[in-house]
């Protein structure tokens, strides 16, 4: 027999609703009053009451506690009384409510039945004995009234909307919860924060200290920011690896279990975003610095460049542009490259000055007035516009000019005369080509005006070397003839230097003679009859030529130099004749000077050396008509001649001087004949 279920709700006094089942009905082991049960999905296994499971004690009839987890719809209306069950029998003993139900708030534990009482129970949670079987309607037949909060006995609640949040009271565990995005992307974005906090948010250890790892090392390879930066292959690498990071933790936080409510849920992902302004923000001062760090870097190796161009320049004070032009032209690239591609630089500022101080020791010599030694240097200066821009140059080049202008004409100068290269006529021309408007081009004919009048001067002057002098006077005369812009201007010099030269040549042989050089004077005036046959002067060179090629001979001829005009009063007569068969050549000098030729003579020999030592011997013995001879008048004095006798070889010549002097009031008469030891 059954009874129709009670709505055992309680009520609002608080008191319990009267028990309606007969007197001689034995009492139900009924929940006791105040007892809120909570609902379980009916899929839920058996393990979840047992560990997810949590009980809240509260008084009786006080109101649920929020939950996180969606509200339990109320319980259907009890049926009418007439109503039969939906379904006989009921719940198992030992359980309350609906199976696998999860419970909250207190409950007790219903007294075991006593051994061997009614039914025959089992203390504990076994199955129900006697009046708790579980026969239809229980109790005799009778169903159990429902306890406070049932929405019906022997009725299940109909199951929750929706499973329950991920949290405490409820969930799935991972990889078996429901799909969230955002949690997933919370993960992501956090460990792009470089530190690997969506990962501490999973409590995955193992990828955080990963995360940390490589966030260090690339710490230890930006750190301190330097002028070449961070390697382009860690950045990538870096960056891939946050990027798989992000994915992996997103992949992790899809379906993850995370403990926080909806309040931290709904902020945690805004403030996930806000966590990339802090490696942002590294990155931007990072950049920063390291943008300040390479500018100072820049700036250093500038200034570095520029003392090494400055090393360069010092280690040649004093030294010829020669042997340091090398270095000179290194430098001077290094100042051309700072002071125009990085002219705003602190180096860059200091070119100018570098610029003044390389002009000055370069010039130096100029300052010290060594013009030929300037020259190069001075040179490398004004064509220094070629190597280096223009306006870092500004003015300088124009203030080498007239240094270089005044050194030219200086070196020139000196070189007036000098037959040794460079000549002068090199450093006018190029002086008249390169500054045809200097004041220094206007000095060129009156310095070789004046250097071709000092050595004519020279010609007479005592003490003065005249070959010296005319060996000058004759480059001279080659300089006025060979500056090309001033031919015209230079020929009166040209002239007036070949009227020294001519001067100077029969100047310089007389010299010769004097100081005993008998075979350059010899030459020289052989040389001087040569050049100028009609000259007034041509015969008396020839004397002199003459003198000294006896003097050559016999020093004594060369006392003095033969007189330039014959002397006067009486002359005797000097018979020469020969008796030899070969031609003779005949020198003399001395109170007059000349020179005859005697030709051979057909019908003589050579005399036996022992034939010339007999007592009575005497050459030219036949008839006179039969030997070739000269006749001289000659003034009274001492004569030296000088036979030269070609021998048996043309280059071998039988040389003999004579001593004859000449006493007024005689004839004089000789016989010139050959011996021969055999």
């Amino acid at each position: 027999m059954g009874e129709e279920p009670n709505d055992a709700r309680p009520r609002p006094d608080g008191t319990t609703p009267q028990d309606t089942t007969p007197q001689d009905t034995p009492p139900q082991d009924t929940p006791p009053p105040g007892i809120d049960l909570g609902k379980q999905p009916a899929d839920a296994p058996d393990d979840a009451v047992r560990s997810e499971g949590t009980m809240v004690m509260r008084p009786l009839g006080a109101a649920a506690p929020p939950s996180d987890t969606p509200p339990v719809p109320p319980a259907p209306p009890a049926p009418p009384a007439d109503t039969p069950p939906a379904a006989t029998g009921s719940a198992p003993a030992g359980s309350f409510g609906p199976p696998n139900a999860s419970v909250t708030g207190s409950f007790r534990l219903p007294p075991p039945a006593p051994a061997g009482g009614p039914g025959g129970g089992t203390p504990g949670f076994g199955p129900p004995q006697g009046p708790y079987a579980g026969g239809p309607g229980g109790f005799g037949g009778q169903a159990p009234a429902a306890a406070p909060g049932w929405a019906g006995a022997g009725t299940l609640p109909p199951p929750p909307p929706a499973p329950p949040a991920y949290g405490p009271g409820g969930g799935h565990e991972p990889g078996r919860g429901e799909v969230r995005p955002l949690q997933a992307a919370l993960v992501a974005v956090l460990n792009l924060s470089c530190l690997g906090l969506g990962y501490l948010l999973l409590r995955h250890w193992a990828s955080a200290a990963l995360c940390w790892a490589a966030t260090a090392g690339l710490l230890v390879a930006a750190l301190p920011a330097d002028a070449d930066g961070v390697p382009q292959g860690v950045l990538l690498g870096y960056g891939a690896f946050l990027l798989l990071a992000a994915a992996d933790g997103a992949r992790r936080g899809l379906r993850a279990r995370l403990s926080f409510g909806t309040a931290v849920r709904r902020l945690a992902l805004p403030l996930a975003v806000v966590l990339l302004a802090v490696p942002a923000g590294g990155a931007v001062a990072y950049a920063s610095a390291h943008a300040d760090a390479r500018e100072e870097a820049r700036q250093q190796a500038l200034l570095a460049r520029l003392a090494a161009a400055d090393e360069l320049v010092a280690a040649h004070k004093g030294e010829a542009y020669a042997t340091a032009q090398a270095d000179y032209l290194k430098a001077l690239e290094e100042y051309g490259a700072i002071g125009t591609k990085d002219a705003g630089s602190r180096a860059g500022k200091l070119v100018p000055a570098r610029l003044d101080a390389y002009y000055e020791q370069v010039s130096a010599p100029y300052g010290k007035k060594s013009y030929c030694e300037a020259l190069d240097p001075l040179k490398h200066l004004h064509t220094l516009p070629t190597l280096v821009d223009k306006g870092l140059l500004g003015d300088r080049p124009a203030g080498v000019a007239e240094p270089l202008a005044h050194s030219t004409y200086e070196c020139g100068a000196a070189a007036l005369g000098r037959s040794a290269e460079p000549k002068a006529d090199g450093y006018f021309s190029e002086l008249a080509a390169d500054f045809p408007q200097s004041p220094y081009t206007a000095k060129v004919v009156p310095a070789v005006r004046d250097a071709v009048r000092a050595r004519v001067g020279a010609l007479t002057a005592a003490g003065e070397d005249r070959c010296t002098a005319t060996e000058e006077l004759r480059t001279l005369r080659s300089t006025a003839g060979s500056v090309e812009p001033l031919e015209q201007e230079l020929e009166p010099v040209r002239s007036e230097a070949d009227q020294g030269v001519r001067k100077g040549v029969f100047a310089c042989g007389t010299q010769q003679f004097g100081k005993k050089q008998f075979a350059k004077a010899a030459e020289t005036m052989d040389a001087y009859a040569k050049d100028y046959p009609d000259d007034a002067r041509t015969p008396y060179a020839r004397s002199v030529s003459i003198a000294a090629r006896v003097a050559e001979e016999e020093p004594e001829a060369g006392k003095r130099l033969p007189p330039e005009d014959a002397p006067g009063g009486a002359r005797m007569t000097l018979v020469i004749s020969n008796d030899a068969p070969s031609p003779v050549d005949v020198l003399y000098t001395g109170p007059l000077t000349g020179k005859f030729t005697l030709k051979a003579c057909g019908g003589c020999r050579k005399y036996d050396r022992v034939d010339t030592l007999r007592r009575g011997f005497k050459a030219c013995a036949g008839a006179s008509s039969k030997y070739p001879k000269v006749t001289l008048d000659l003034p009274a004095g001492t004569y030296h001649m000088l036979q030269q006798r070609l021998g048996t070889s043309a280059l071998s010549t039988d040389q003999k001087v004579i001593r004859t002097k000449i006493e007024p009031g005689y004839t004089y008469t000789t016989c010139l004949y050959t011996s021969s030891l055999l």
